[in-house]
């Protein structure tokens, strides 16, 4: 998993409530277990006509948030269904950081593992860095995940909270796999002793 530390990136602006899993990545593209690849159905019914043109009035299809790596959007983000292809299609369109005021807790969860930041943010905050983005769509915003911290120049400060494990889990690339890693040695003591006490297992 890729280390997050700072972020300095566009940002757009999702102004949306409820977007469940269904519409982050339907499910006739569930039948792949790749992480990679889904990026170019995120959002497949928002993004695209029926004929598979893409919808220019989607703000993720608009030339100048074009490679946004920041998606500001609203409450319950990541609602419905618990599919992990979900994270996997934002990760894989290069969105790297969501904010918004909640999130569903196994999308939440989720986002941390495949290497992506979920922010909560007050609705006040959230209003204030929507607009901004519609305003001003090629400003960079900076998220530096050791100070916990979103600026955009003298612009605005905000902080935000996070749990240490999983901001520890981010900051060194971390997922489940290579925390189990890091427990190998003993992992492999344990193997041994069962087998010379237990060799019938």
């Amino acid at each position: 998993m890729e280390k997050f530390t700072t972020l300095n990136a566009k940002a757009a602006p999702l102004d949306m409530i409820n977007i469940d899993t269904d519409i982050i990545i339907p499910k006739q593209f569930l039948k792949t277990v790749k992480r990679t690849g889904l990026g170019i159905s995120a959002f497949y019914n928002l993004r695209y006509d029926e004929d598979g043109n893409e919808n220019p009035d989607f703000v993720l299809n608009k030339p100048e948030y074009k490679g946004a790596q920041i998606l500001i959007t609203g409450k319950n983000f990541g609602c419905g269904s618990s599919r992990e292809h979900a994270p996997w299609a934002i990760l894989d369109m290069g969105v790297r950081c969501i904010i918004a005021p909640s999130f569903a807790d196994i999308f939440y969860s989720n986002s941390f593992k495949n290497g992506i930041l979920p922010i909560i943010l007050t609705q006040k905050q959230i209003d204030e860095l929507m607009q901004e983005a519609k305003n001003y769509p090629e400003a960079m915003i900076e998220v530096n995940l050791e100070k916990q911290t979103i600026t955009r120049g003298n612009k605005f400060h905000f902080a935000f909270d996070i749990d240490p494990f999983r901001k520890h889990c981010l900051m060194n690339g971390l997922d489940d796999i290579a925390l189990t890693m890091q427990k190998n040695l003993q992992i492999s003591s344990f193997e041994k002793e069962m087998a010379d006490k237990k060799p019938w297992i």
